[in-house]
């Protein structure tokens, strides 16, 4: 009988030992170690607004012959000299992906009383539509309207809106996060000197933004709500450029092949990327300390 309890004390210690610090609901829980002494929690929370560094639009060039093969030739040489202007601009800059959509078309008549009898037989396929299908990636925003006039110049059987999104750079990522942490420090200061105390060392510093978010002393776990985010502007070598190296951005382009450019110059297109918000958290603990 002995030796079965201790077998069952064993077994149940791993489970005690992972039991969290209090259950859900309870009134209170431990506090951690940097609540010893009083303390001021600020969040940090700012907000920016940088323009969009990606655009993407898609040309369709679309050909009908009486075999796939011959439909399929027509389509690619309709899109091969827009192909070809595009790499022109370099694939640092815009890169392309060419797919190509087979569609057959049926023989297809009306009966005398106008009913339409809509084959749908491989012994009945009148000719075939191919469709090439050129999805264009700008990378560098600067060329995005030379990009989309050579694309209208080319005279697309139909050509989508550009879309665009926002990449940020790691050099942007960094410099938000420091101005998360600015934000922090100065709500502190706000804070204690309305409160008539004086501010601390810190104590701790989390990049997430969790330990100002959890209330332990309300239960285990509660969340707060957050608090406003504070405007801050990036600056603009930081938001102007996407991950690719300023100096490859900044190098002109070459010139597109003669047949579209004169074509391209009679297009009046204004594609100004949109602005895309940006925004950052970071907690900072520090101590508290009586009124000088």
């Amino acid at each position: 009988m002995k030796r079965t309890l201790l077998l069952a004390a064993l077994v149940a210690a791993p489970a005690f030992a992972q039991t969290p610090p209090a259950s859900i609901g309870q009134p209170f829980i431990p506090a951690p170690w940097w609540m010893k002494d009083p303390v001021i929690a600020s969040m940090g929370h700012v907000r920016t607004e940088v323009p969009a560094n990606r655009a993407r639009f898609v040309a369709r060039f679309s050909a009908v012959e009486k075999t796939a093969a011959g439909a399929t030739t027509a389509a690619t040489a309709k899109a091969k000299e827009l192909d070809a202007a595009l790499a022109a601009l370099g694939k640092d800059r815009v890169r392309l992906t060419t797919s190509l959509s087979t569609r057959p078309l049926y023989d297809q008549y009306r009966q005398k009383d106008g009913t339409l009898v809509e084959n749908q037989r491989a012994d009945m396929i009148e000719s075939y539509e191919v469709t090439a299908v050129l999805s264009v990636d700008v990378r560098d925003t600067e060329v995005l309207e030379r990009a989309y006039r050579l694309a209208v110049a080319a005279r697309p059987s139909a050509i989508d809106t550009p879309s665009f999104s926002l990449e940020p750079e790691n050099g942007l990522k960094t410099w938000l996060y420091e101005a998360a942490i600015k934000d922090a420090a100065r709500r502190a200061r706000l804070a204690t000197a309305a409160a008539g105390s004086r501010l601390g060392m810190v104590k701790v510093i989390d990049p997430s933004g969790g330990v100002c978010q959890t209330q332990v002393l309300a239960g285990w776990p509660s969340y707060a709500g957050e608090s406003p985010a504070a405007d801050v502007q990036a600056p603009d070598s930081m938001a102007r450029y996407s991950d690719a190296a300023p100096a490859m951005m900044a190098a002109p382009a070459p010139p597109p092949p003669p047949g579209l450019e004169k074509l391209a110059g009679d297009v009046q297109v204004t594609l100004q990327p949109p602005l895309h918000p940006l925004t950052a958290q970071a907690c900072v603990i520090y101590g508290l300390l009586p009124p000088g």
